[in-house]
Order: structure tokens, then sequence, then C-alpha cells
């Protein structure tokens, strides 16, 4: 049954106190600008404070490459350039989303997107054409799977599949697999592309046979896609897009009756199989959203209603273009997302002049239960990104197992690691230092791909140029409410 805009009014209005207490309690921030700056690890009189977040203050690396609180360490896993596949080529370069998952013997597999764009030959290290695993020959991008053992120490590394175009976030799924997205609309003839791109491929860390002769997902759509995430109860997918002109789209997607998840089984479906939809959002006084940027405080909740998209492969008309004004809800760059705490957090980097509200970043929190968004962090606008401190730009994700939230920074200026409490305190986990501008005019790369190890020991993220996947190590500990 649809949740109408009267029908949320209604319920809000019943029920109010506990709408306001959903979305006040579990809030990762306050209102807009009291956000996006380290909490002090110090009290007034320079002794620890215990209402603190976080680790202390970020340490000089000596290296030059990696930031990090008094304790911790980092290795270098993979890099561009210097680390080899185990077929001989370097390591792709531009390392974006990742998943982890248990390997043999306490070992752990790691698969890694390359977010490489357009034809071969514009990239000095594009992934492997590997034998078998190559959608299109023509496209640079794809995904390697890397090995580490217990101890830490990288063993090997080798492609999952190849010839795939702008492989930016995914996800894994419930059954041990990764599910990378093309962050493109590229059609064949395009770029240089001699296939249709914008599709999301199934990749099996723990198989090296089932991936051969990629297939695209085509019932999950063609977009300009960023990450999913699997609900697994309900086997619904929630998907992302990161497109602009118009704003893109957070998506749907229900399985046809009789589905079953499991390795592999995706890649079975039609391409019409199941029901792609974009969210429709109304406030409590049963007004239309048009753009998630209108929620100026963080525990904003709307209501969602959703709306099928007519034609989910965009022969003609990209899927966001399919729906008029006042049909669907829309954002800003929305990014990566993580599946916890019973539902979706999803991200929205930025908004400027193309939306309705400015804002340095969200992460929303969808309720498939309640079917409700509720916003969790809002960073305000940074007015100096050039100065360490303030933060802006988060992207990729992940749901700490010591509490709150793990952020990687895609903004201006400074990039970091960095951690939101559940009552609203954020802190830096690491800083990139390591510079591939000019000494005048220094630039430092995204982070990309943050997530734990699955004994939840050891961080891992990667810096996306030139391409370094690094595991992080340390005192973790619970971050606990201020009381």
């Amino acid at each position: 049954m649809p949740l109408t805009r009267r029908n949320f009014a209604k319920r809000s209005a019943l029920t109010g106190a506990s709408v306001a207490l959903a979305g006040s309690v579990d809030v990762l921030a306050t209102a807009p600008g009291a956000i996006g700056e380290e909490v002090p690890d110090t009290g007034p009189d320079g002794t620890a404070d215990g209402r603190a977040a976080g680790y202390g203050p970020l340490l000089p690396d000596p290296d030059g490459i990696l930031a990090l609180p008094a304790g911790f360490a980092y290795r270098i896993i993979t890099r561009t350039g210097v680390t080899r596949l185990e077929s001989g080529e370097s390591t792709p370069s531009h390392h974006d989303g990742t998943g982890t998952f248990a390997g043999h013997r306490g070992t752990t597999l790691l698969v890694n997107n390359h977010e490489l764009k357009g034809p071969r030959a514009d990239w000095p290290h594009p992934v492997p054409l590997a034998a078998g695993l190559v959608y299109d020959p023509a496209a640079a991008g794809g995904c390697t799977v890397v090995e580490v053992a217990r101890d830490g120490s990288p063993v090997g590394e080798w492609v999952g599949i190849a010839g795939t175009s702008t492989n930016c976030a995914g996800g894994t799924t419930p059954w041990g697999t990764w599910l990378t997205c093309e962050e493109t609309e590229d059609k064949a003839g395009r770029n240089g592309m001699t296939k249709d791109h914008g599709y999301v491929f199934e990749v099996d860390p723990h198989d090296r046979k089932a991936g051969r002769h990629p297939k695209p997902i085509k019932a999950l759509g063609r977009y300009a896609h960023e990450a999913v995430v699997v609900d697994p109860r309900r086997g619904h997918l929630y998907l992302t897009e990161d497109a602009s002109g118009p704003n893109g789209l957070f998506y749907r997607w229900t399985p046809p009756k009789g589905f079953e998840h499991g390795r592999g089984r995706l890649r079975t479906l039609a391409d019409d199989a199941g029901v792609l939809a974009a969210p429709k959002c109304f406030d409590s006084g049963g007004r239309f959203v048009d753009d998630l940027s209108r929620a100026t405080e963080a525990g904003t909740v709307y209501g969602v209603d959703w709306i099928d998209v007519p034609d989910r492969d965009a022969r003609t008309v990209s899927v966001r273009n399919q729906f008029g004004a006042g049909e669907v809800t829309r954002a800003r760059k929305l990014e990566g997302m993580w599946w916890a705490d019973g539902g979706a957090y999803l991200v929205s980097s930025y908004a400027r002049e193309e939306s309705p509200v400015r804002h340095d970043g969200q992460v929303w929190f969808y309720d498939p239960r309640r079917r409700t968004l509720t916003l969790k962090v809002l960073l305000g606008v940074n007015p100096d990104p050039g100065t360490d401190g303030a933060l802006d730009g988060p992207d990729n994700i992940t749901v700490s197992p010591y509490g709150g939230l793990i952020i990687a920074e895609d903004g201006e200026g400074v990039q970091h690691l960095f951690g939101a409490t559940e009552d609203g305190r954020t802190y830096p986990v690491a800083r990139n230092e390591l510079n591939i501008g000019t000494a005048d005019a220094p630039e430092f790369s995204e982070f990309t791909g943050p997530v734990f190890s699955p004994d939840g020991r050891t961080l891992f993220a990667n810096i996306q140029e030139p391409g370094i996947m690094l595991a992080v190590t340390g005192p973790w500990k619970r971050i606990r409410r201020q009381k």
C-alpha cells in the first residue's frame, strides 16, 4: 500500500512525539555549521577530556602519506605502478569502492573498484583484459581482488572483472559477493565504447570462474550508478545515482515473486525482472519535497512513496529525465551507501546552485519498515576547505563496528577519513598527506572505500590518486554517546 502524503501527515499528527523522537535521539548531527568541526581532544586545562570523541589529534607522517592518531599505524597493500598483479601487470589506478570478505585460514579478501572512464588508451594503468573476464574490450575499468594474510601482509592481487567503465562504488551482498557499479551512461559508439555501459555487475571473490563471460544485471537499470545495498530480509536492492542536470535519484529494486537471492542468481534475471522505482518524498505536513537539500536540520523525517521507472534501460531518455516536475524527489551527488540498523545509510556529497539549498554533505537513513528517510548528518558549507579541521564532501561510507560511521571525504582542499558518533560529534581518523599537486598549489586526492575487515581489527581505505590501498590498525575502541 502506498504511503500517501495524507497518510503520512495523519500518522505524524497522531504520533508527533514519536516521530520527533525517532528523528532526534538517533541523530548524528546538530544544526548546520555545528557539525564539520573536529571535537577538541583536550579540555580547557590541557588535560584529556573524557567527552571528546575519537582518538586524538592526527600526527604528521614522515613518509608523507597518511597522518594518524598516536598508536595507529598503516600498511600499504597495493600501489599503482609499484605492486603487481599475479599476471605481472601493475595494480590498476584510481582505487574506489571496496568490499571485504572472510577468506580461507584467516585471510581477508577485498574487491577493489577502479574508477577509470572511457577508452583504455587514456590510462597508463587500466585493468588488464584477463581472459574470460572482459565485458567490453574498449573500456579501462573493472575490479581487482586482493588477498591479505592474517598478519596483514599482502598475498596477491588478480582481476575480478575487466572491460567495465567508471567503477565507482558498489556494495557487498549477504551471500558473499560484490556488486560493482558503473558511474556512466555511455552507450556503444560513445567515448570509444563497443557496448552499452551504466550497469551493475556481480563479482565473486571466492570463485575466479564465477565471473567468466560478464553479464550486466540490466534489471537494476542503466544510469550513472554509484552504490548499492541489499535488504537481507525483504530482498530489495537500494541504489544511488551520481548525476546532475537534473539531479540524480535514489532507487529501490523489488525482486519478482518467488525469486531467491544467492551467488550468481542476479545475472540469471530477465532484463525487465522485478520493479525499479524512484522515491517521492513528502514532509509531515503532506507537502511534496522536490529535493533532499530542502532539509536544513538534522533529524528531518520525510515519508517515502515509490514511483515505477518507465524505461529502466534508458533506450532513448536517461532514467532521471523520464520523470517530470513533482513526480519524484531528487538529490545532488548521491554517493556511498551501507546497510545497517535495519536500513540503508546513503550520502549526498554536496549541493550547489543546481539544488534548492546549498550544503556540504548529508547522510540519510532509509527505514524500509516505516518507509521514511531521516537526515542523520548535515555538513554546513565549509568556508575554508584549505584549512585542516572543517569537513566537507562525504562520499563512501561504512558503519563502524565500534559505533557510528566512518566517512571518506571527497571535498575541497584537505582530505580526511572522519568518524561521526551517534550523538552529533565528529572526529578525525586519518588525513591524506600525499601531495599530488605542487608546493605552491598543493592538491590531495579523495579517500575512497573505507571498510573494516571481517574481524573488525583493520580499517581498509584507499587514496584514489595515484591509487593506494591502505590497512590501518591501532587501538580501536567503542565510541560511546556523550552523557
